[in-house]
């Protein structure tokens, strides 16, 4: 912008239509110039704050890089799989690794420990951490890595954003000396040292000797140490221990290789000498790239006659069982219950709803047994002797027992008895208690009479209801 002669002439090669410029001719000391200036100032602000937002929002930059150490080992060394991640601003928790797996190899996956990296990719700052997969080949082929996806949260990041690394290839060959299929074990150093431990000098039938056995093998994982072919030896009874496999590192996290120790026991069957039998541990030197071999010497002893000692079992029974100490033992009676007890129990299982009807149909008919009862001239003739005991006394169950004995209600058809009582309690001069005891002395006569007459009496009075009968409570 320009000012000649009191004008304010704005130039712009092509319409700008972002900012609303345009070729105008204003006054230099005009208000609208200071205003139109304000304006054009106040766009461009704007314009500015925007593009600086926008880059500020942006996702980061998350990276993986993946490469092999070396890319052609040999069978039984160790290749190192490095996993750059990486990203342009910073990480809020530590990345999510995936599990590796290859046919024919040990992979031990990353101990946690990273290694921290500041890189420039593209002309862009990138830092990160640096994880190791460790890789040992078992067999002499070719291994093909998968492409690698990890996830991680980068800072400013609105989600948990995903990279992957690029697929990767190696091949591994057989080291010199070792046949076709054998099994090597390749290291940058290697040490086979022995302990012996007596339990008791000089050494007797029932004693021990325990020989221990270190490997330690620097540059080589511990998992892929071979394990010492320990024989039998004639006269000895021994009993090896769980082998203690560990990795070594440098006391700050670094791994530099692998141990295996190795512990077996023998206990003294008999007097004799003894030697046992020398080790050695074949391998691939990295460093010298040649075969070389570590021993360890014979363990030569000699054990004296204990007559004081006596197997607390037999020897060979003692290495029989020595397989079969977690089998278990059943015999065929046990067997044959077990088997019993299984069909009964399944056969009560199913059978639960016969069983639920046949209780159900059961106490239906108990039921209606008990109700029979309660209905019958038995129960109410038990009734007779309290109600004649009771105060005032009662005659309703006599009452009762003639009418279901299909008496009728005419007492006096039943003997002189009733007859006297109905005398006594309803004539001119009642003497009522004297005849209610009489009657009951006499109730056992009375049963047996009516038992025996078999006419049957008319009823006194026709029944009120001709089809139903009613007794009298």
């Amino acid at each position: 912008m320009t000012c000649q002669r009191d004008r304010v002439v704005a130039f712009a090669s092509k319409p700008a239509p972002t900012l609303g410029l345009r070729c105008t001719q204003i006054p230099c000391g005009s208000g609208l110039a200071r205003e139109s200036a304000r304006s054009i100032t106040k766009k461009i602000g704007a314009l500015l704050i925007t593009l600086i937002s926008t880059t500020a929002l942006a996702e980061p930059d998350l990276r993986v890089i993946a490469t092999v150490q070396p890319d052609t080992p040999m069978v039984g060394s160790l290749v190192e799989l490095q996993l750059d991640v990486l990203t342009d601003t910073w990480f809020t928790d530590a990345p999510t690794l995936p599990d590796l797996k290859l046919p024919g190899a040990l992979v031990m996956p990353p101990d946690g420990h990273a290694e921290h990296l500041n890189q420039t990719l593209d002309g862009k700052a990138f830092n990160g951490m640096r994880y190791s997969y460790r890789i040992t080949p078992n067999v002499a082929q070719g291994f093909d890595i998968p492409a690698l996806t990890v996830q991680a949260t980068p800072g400013q990041a609105t989600t948990v954003l995903s990279a992957q690394s690029q697929p990767l290839h190696f091949t591994a060959a057989q080291p010199p000396g070792f046949k076709p299929g054998e099994p090597a074990l390749v290291a940058q150093g290697l040490r086979l040292t022995q302990k012996t431990i007596n339990s008791a000098t000089p050494l007797k039938v029932g004693d021990s000797v325990t020989r221990e056995l270190t490997l330690q093998a620097d540059g080589a994982l511990a998992m892929s140490l071979p394990t010492p072919s320990l024989g039998d030896v004639h006269g000895l009874s021994g009993y090896p221990k769980t082998p203690q496999i560990s990795n070594l590192d440098d006391g700050r996290g670094h791994f530099t290789g692998g141990q295996r120790i190795d512990t077996v026991t023998y206990r003294i069957d008999s007097a004799g000498h003894y030697s046992l039998p020398p080790l050695e541990v074949k391998w691939w030197d990295a460093v010298t790239q040649e075969t070389r071999t570590a021993q360890v010497p014979a363990v030569e002893f000699d054990a004296a006659a204990n007559s004081a000692y006596k197997p607390v079992f037999s020897i060979a029974q003692d290495l029989k069982k020595l397989g079969q100490q977690h089998r278990l033992h059943v015999s065929g009676t046990l067997f044959s219950l077990l088997a019993l007890l299984s069909v009964l129990v399944l056969l009560a299982w199913f059978s639960r709803p016969f069983i639920q009807r046949a209780r159900l149909r059961w106490q239906a008919r108990r039921q209606a047994r008990h109700t029979q009862w309660l209905q019958s001239a038995d129960y109410a003739w038990q009734q007779i002797p309290p109600q004649l005991d009771g105060q005032p006394p009662q005659l309703s169950a006599l009452y009762l027992w003639t009418r279901r004995s299909r008496k009728g209600l005419k007492l006096t058809g039943l003997g002189p008895r009733l007859q006297a009582l109905l005398r006594a309690c309803y004539g001119r001069a009642p003497t009522k208690d004297q005849a209610l005891h009489q009657l009951k002395d006499s109730l056992t006569t009375l049963h047996s009479q009516a038992e025996h007459n078999k006419q049957s009496v008319a009823p006194a009075l026709r029944p009120l209801n001709p089809i139903h009968e009613k007794d009298f409570p």
